[in-house]
């Protein structure tokens, strides 16, 4: 049983370090892993982004990270992610990475993602020049995640995690006003997780949202923005499963 911590829109800034680092520090205790699902500073400049990276700096649990919108504001992304890799998280944008925790090879992918909505109301690749380009955005995000989950596939891993900022399902935003859904996730994130397979799904970005999902295909999301959490961050048990097995183990993640 492999212990996932995830939270989501912590959103710091100069006034909030320390906040956290007393829940982080007390991670190896009760977890393998610990995931950051995005909006980590409130307005992605590389000073509020120091200070996430002094409350996980250090840490005797591995750290992986995807940056959300917030933290794209200040459109320095290319910085924000290596001042947190020098903090020692692996940031991921298309990409996956394998942690050895537990005794098992657990592989995460992760992207921002990007809006868009779900089945039956979502924007479409048509008309005007821009409206086509925020629709390949979220269309490229989408086949990042997949692409790097078919890879941790065939590089044997025992679980797969998709982490996200934007969610892939509408179940994780119940309790948002039903005009913003568009802008909170997208059903390419799902078809993507569905299509290259992957044990559960962990996102941000919907604060009023709920923490309970799952996509069409039987995969469990999970929406750790820390106003849904309401914590500094929540556990998750993942049993792990030989590779060849079938999406199983997904449905016992709680």
């Amino acid at each position: 049983m492999i212990r996932i911590a995830a939270v989501g829109d912590i959103h710091m800034g100069p006034d909030s370090q320390g906040v956290l680092r007393p829940a982080f520090e007390t991670l190896p205790e009760c977890a393998d892993l610990l995931l950051l699902a995005g909006d980590l500073t409130r307005h992605g400049t590389p000073e509020e982004m120091r200070v996430v990276a002094r409350e996980i700096e250090g840490l005797a649990v591995p750290v992986v990270a995807v940056l959300g919108n917030h933290d794209h504001h200040d459109d320095r992304p290319d910085e924000v992610t290596a001042i947190l890799r020098d903090a020692g998280a692996r940031v991921l944008e298309g990409q996956g990475t394998v942690v050895e925790c537990g005794g098992a090879r657990i592989g995460v992918a992760g992207t921002k993602g990007f809006g868009g909505g779900f089945v039956g109301r979502c924007a479409g690749e048509f008309g005007e020049p821009v409206m086509k380009e925020f629709v390949r955005h979220s269309r490229r995000c989408a086949d990042g995640l997949r692409t790097a989950l078919e890879q941790l596939g065939e590089q044997g891993c025992d679980a797969r995690i998709a982490l996200t900022h934007y969610s892939p399902v509408a179940d994780t935003l119940a309790g948002e006003p039903l005009e913003i859904y568009p802008f909170l996730g997208s059903y390419l994130l799902a078809e993507a997780i569905d299509t290259a397979g992957a044990d559960l799904a962990v996102h941000g970005h919907a604060h009023a949202g709920t923490e309970h999902g799952m996509t069409s295909g039987g995969v469990r999301v999970r929406n750790v923005a820390q106003p849904v959490i309401g914590r500094a961050f929540h556990v998750y048990h993942l049993p792990v499963r030989e590779p060849a097995a079938t999406g199983a183990a997904a449905q016992q993640a709680h």
